[in-house]
């Protein structure tokens, strides 16, 4: 796609052609300031000002647009996105008011992820534009944060495996002068002891690592950010059905939306110390794999049966989050495509939540309903800790009943994150299975925003 920063530009009497935003309850208002030509087309389109809805009419020598929306008063940051798709190259602007929120769908609706086609449509750009240029950058951030996330979980695992999650990182270093550190090899294994049995399998090629980020004042308060960089799992030796792989390569997800919540922060000087913490892995399977029945030694001295190869990601997490609480954050946000239980009980849409505070809850779940990045609170529940009891370590990495899937994996880290620390647990889903108007099948951020948002409230 053209570059993003030129799809939204300030307002200064271009030529453009006219945008009408209507309502149900503004059509008939609507309708009768039209010219009977025009009026002639909309009745013949039967456009009834449903959202999403669009018709071209004639206007003079050319021609102008009528898009529904649900509220023309208000606009949803979506509500012109399946114009941005489908509208010809050119230049737009709304009639009668500005695009507001909008502009974010705008962007989102000219993503494509065609870096493997050789014959990818150029429908050329669709350029908007605002009379409120303030609102440029800020959204055009949110929406590039969005595409980074798309765009690294689209990518297929021989392209982005753990070196590349790295390249990802040292490219924020670079850009906002941020402090790097990547732990391999024997000092991986003394210090991250269980990021090392995870990703040792994968071998010299994609071998695994801690990457560590920080950034900012010293003297601002602390926040860590964790993400789980899992770039491809196949079960290890508790190997996965081939159905189960398919979709494997969004299993570093939770990385991909660690570093662009990463490049919000930095991008808006928000006045926090950021830690970024990606433990990035390959679960493969070879002869030095790591077991069901092993017991492994964790950074936090926590020693942990295996119960499922295939629950890997929770070990990964348990060492980074280990770290993050050990330089003293007051708060720290992890993401994880964690668990298939969070999938049954929420469905792809909708983040799952844990949080040791409701007011944290609160305030993530009021930010994600403003931007229209819903997320859904399950509960930490005390009685299901038993299900993570092991008869030979501290605590297994597999929950002992069918039940709570989701819950007991959010117990297990809530064993890795100091007690008294603000800790907020997203188990995203990363991945649209079917596609929406400026939300392509593929790759997506959810609850991203969420968090950008709450954070920028609460430390702006």
């Amino acid at each position: 796609m053209s570059d993003k920063n030129a799809l939204i530009q300030p307002d200064r009497g271009q030529q453009a052609v006219s945008i009408h935003l209507v309502d149900k309850d503004g059509l008939e208002k609507f309708t009768k300031g039209l010219t009977v030509p025009q009026r002639a087309v909309l009745e013949a389109a039967r456009f009834d000002a449903s959202a999403g809805e669009y018709v071209i009419l004639p206007e003079g020598d050319g021609w102008s647009v009528a898009a529904g929306v649900a509220d023309a008063g208000t606009l949803g940051g979506w509500c012109m996105a399946k114009l941005a798709e489908k509208l010809p190259a050119g230049t737009y602007r709304r009639a009668g008011g500005e695009p507001g929120a909008a502009i974010f769908g705008w962007i989102l609706g000219q993503y494509s992820f065609d870096r493997y086609k050789a014959d990818a449509e150029d429908h050329g750009p669709r350029l908007l534009l605002t009379g409120e240029p303030a609102q440029i950058a800020a959204l055009t951030a949110e929406a590039e944060a969005v595409m980074l996330v798309r765009d690294l979980v689209n990518t297929p695992a021989e392209d982005m495996g753990p070196a590349q999650l790295e390249a990802e990182a040292e490219a924020l270093h670079k850009a906002f002068r941020a402090e790097i550190r990547v732990t391999r090899g024997e000092v991986l294994e003394r210090d991250f002891p269980m990021v090392h049995a995870v990703g040792r399998a994968a071998g010299r090629s994609h071998a695994p690592r801690m990457i560590e980020l920080e950034w900012g004042d010293p003297k601002n308060p602390r926040i860590a950010v964790v993400g789980k960089g899992v770039c491809f799992d196949s079960g290890g030796l508790d190997v996965k059905p081939s159905a189960g792989m398919l979709l494997m390569k969004k299993d570093m997800g939770g990385a991909a939306h660690a570093l662009a919540l990463a490049r919000l922060i930095m991008s808006a000087n928000l006045p926090v110390r950021l830690h970024v913490l990606v433990p990035a892995v390959e679960n493969a399977i070879s002869g030095n794999s790591f077991r069901p029945g092993d017991v492994l030694r964790s950074r936090a001295g926590i020693t942990v049966e295996i119960g499922n190869t295939d629950a890997e990601g929770r070990l990964i997490l348990g060492d980074a989050l280990t770290r993050a609480g050990e330089a003293g954050p007051e708060f720290i946000i992890d993401f994880a495509t964690l668990t298939g239980a969070a999938r049954v009980a929420v469905g792809p849409d909708l983040p799952a939540l844990f949080t040791r505070e409701d007011a944290t809850a609160d305030a993530l779940l009021a930010a994600g309903k403003t931007v229209d990045d819903p997320c859904w609170r399950l509960p930490l529940h005390e009685g299901y800790r038993e299900y993570l009891k092991s008869d030979v370590a501290d605590i297994n990495n597999a929950g002992s009943s069918g039940f709570a899937g989701a819950s007991t994996a959010a117990l297990f880290l809530d064993r890795f994150v100091p007690k008294g620390v603000e800790w907020a647990h997203f188990d995203t889903f990363a991945w649209r299975p079917t596609a929406k108007a400026g939300r392509p099948k593929g790759g997506e951020a959810l609850g991203l925003r969420a968090a950008w948002h709450m954070l920028k409230a609460r430390y702006a």
